[in-house]
């Protein structure tokens, strides 16, 4: 049984093509310093939490879009806030590793053609986009 043939694309514009594969490298986050990303007292037992479940979500989003190990998120989120200018912490990867059992993150792949749009605001977590 002979294998079937394999397609050959020719490419013929490639200074778009050169564009879209520039633009497909594209990642702009933001993190809104009006954000709540430390936790509210609650008058419960115990101690209280010390981030937000909005920072939890962000940590997590960001582990799975790059598909990081907790360890790795807590640097690389330490490094966007820091790049960001904000004097907040990133949660440690032993608080994200309790916390991801209490927060579901569904992430909807889309296709965005101008990069991926994350904004980390005041009302939570949003992709920007086409199709947003």
């Amino acid at each position: 049984m002979k294998k079937p043939a394999s397609k050959i694309y020719r490419t013929t514009n490639w200074s778009s093509y050169n564009q879209a594969l520039i633009k497909r490298g594209n990642i702009s986050i933001w993190f809104d310093p009006q954000t709540q990303w430390h936790a509210q007292p609650q008058a419960k037992h115990g101690r209280n939490q010390t981030y937000s479940d909005t920072a939890i979500q962000c940590c997590l989003m960001i582990k799975s879009i790059f598909r990081l190990s907790l360890r790795m998120v807590t640097g690389f989120v330490q490094s966007l806030i820091q790049l960001s200018g904000l004097s907040w912490t990133a949660p440690d990867y032993s608080t994200l590793c309790r916390r991801q059992k209490q927060i579901d993150i569904a992430i909807s792949y889309q296709k965005i053609h101008e990069g991926l749009h994350l904004l980390v605001d005041s009302t939570g977590l949003k992709f920007l986009g086409e199709g947003e």
